[in-house]
């Protein structure tokens, strides 16, 4: 079972790739110390998590360590149940990145965006 991370493990961490599936909802972050981290929702019935918009030029965030690392989220209801926007602010010396996630479910699945190192190779 994958262990769920916060976002602030990469603090101080220097990132040599950032991979996006081609379906755009999993990102891979490759450490310069062979470490990689995967952001992704599993969907299940009844929900929907995707990666809404990138705010910046992820590459702004490999060759430098990473000096920002958190997560903001609110959500509410809406005709359907429920949602919630999930924005990760990352930054490096080179510049600023936000992801915005948005997930809604009926009420009774998880909304939220999982974080977790991997040993898969990329």
């Amino acid at each position: 079972m994958q262990q769920y991370q916060d976002v602030s493990v990469l603090v101080g961490v220097t990132l040599e790739a950032i991979h996006r599936s081609t379906d755009g909802d999993e990102l891979v972050f490759i450490c310069k110390d062979g470490r990689r981290w995967k952001m992704f929702h599993d969907q299940d019935c009844c929900e929907s998590v995707t990666l809404e918009d990138v705010i910046g030029n992820l590459d702004d965030l490999t060759d430098a360590p990473i000096l920002q690392a958190e997560e903001v989220s609110e959500g509410g209801t809406n005709d359907w149940g429920s949602y919630t926007w999930t924005f990760y602010k990352f930054a490096t010396i080179k510049g600023y990145v936000t992801l915005r996630w948005y997930g809604e479910s009926n009420g009774y699945y998880s909304e939220g965006v999982n974080f977790v190192e991997v040993k898969e190779t990329y």
